[in-house]
């Protein structure tokens, strides 16, 4: 019973994702939905997901839950709000009481485009993360390897969070280099509310000629420092599509992890997820 911990969806006729620039990104600018990835899961094996936010518009996570409530596949989304808002309490409790609330899990702000290396270490950003923290919901890291520093300060200094590091932190896949964003992996994962996701590697990876054998010191090096009990599978559709279709990127997580034990594999594919996250059994 796969889950795939992070996935979105958008539709551009609701409001542009103004991320989406360049040739490089040139074929995610179309339509992604549910209806979409339901079938793509299926034929996976994949009986829940995790849909996480796109854009940092309020707008965006009401509509994210709701399509939750509607999808049984969507098991718990992460969603985004402003985490220096005054009342980033009263935001949560209100988001947690719209059509499909239930379903919040988590937060994501997209740190890595912030230019202040030690943005999560701003007093009102620390506000805003005891708020999620007291929320009972966990935080997902969508930074660069220089901000995974700051990263690991954040969670020394909020120990009643758990923070879940998106697409292992951005490596430099292409260039085959493992420092220092290897050392610092290690640190994050030297707190014990830090979590991983074995995910985003093939988009970090040459688009075109990637092959497993690129991702996996990347991999080996999130498992060794997180383990498989603090690692969770997502296919980060369908941004992995600019280099390997749904299926190829569940194939390839399970080649990468491949000497793990029955019980590991299954911790890594779904059991990490649900414990962190707080999924609700699967209905199927």
């Amino acid at each position: 019973m796969t889950v795939d911990a992070h996935h979105h969806v958008w539709d551009l006729s609701i409001r542009d994702q103004d991320w989406i620039v360049g040739p490089r990104l040139r074929p995610l600018r179309r339509n992604f939905t549910v209806e979409d990835l339901k079938p793509r899961a299926e034929a996976a094996g994949v009986a829940r997901t995790v849909l996480v936010q796109t854009v940092t518009l309020p707008e965006e996570t009401p509509e994210l839950l709701a399509l939750a409530a509607e999808h049984d596949l969507i098991a718990g989304v992460v969603g985004w709000t402003d985490l220096t808002r005054p009342d980033v309490a009263d935001e949560l409790a209100r988001l947690r009481g719209l059509p499909g609330g239930r379903f919040l899990k988590g937060i994501r702000h997209q740190v890595q485009g912030e230019p202040d290396p030690e943005w999560l270490l701003r007093a009102d950003v620390r506000r805003g993360l005891a708020a999620v923290a007291d929320a009972g919901l966990a935080y997902d890291l969508v930074v660069l390897p220089h901000q995974l520093p700051a990263c690991t300060e954040a969670a020394a200094i909020l120990p009643e969070l758990t923070f879940v590091l998106d697409h292992l932190g951005k490596p430099p896949i292409v260039s085959g280099e493992l420092e220092p964003w290897a050392s610092a992996v290690h640190a994050l994962a030297e707190r014990p509310n830090t979590v991983c996701k074995l995910s985003g590697m093939v988009t970090e990876a040459d688009l075109t000629a990637w092959m497993p054998a690129d991702l996996r010191p990347y991999a080996e090096v999130a498992l060794e420092a997180f383990g498989p009990d603090r690692l969770m599978y997502g296919s980060d559709w369908p941004v992995c599509t600019l280099a390997a279709p749904y299926e190829e990127v569940l194939t390839t997580a399970r080649d990468l992890t491949s000497a793990l034990t029955e019980h590991e594999r299954t911790a890594v594919f779904e059991g990490t997820a649900v414990r962190v996250y707080g999924l609700a059994q699967s209905s199927s």
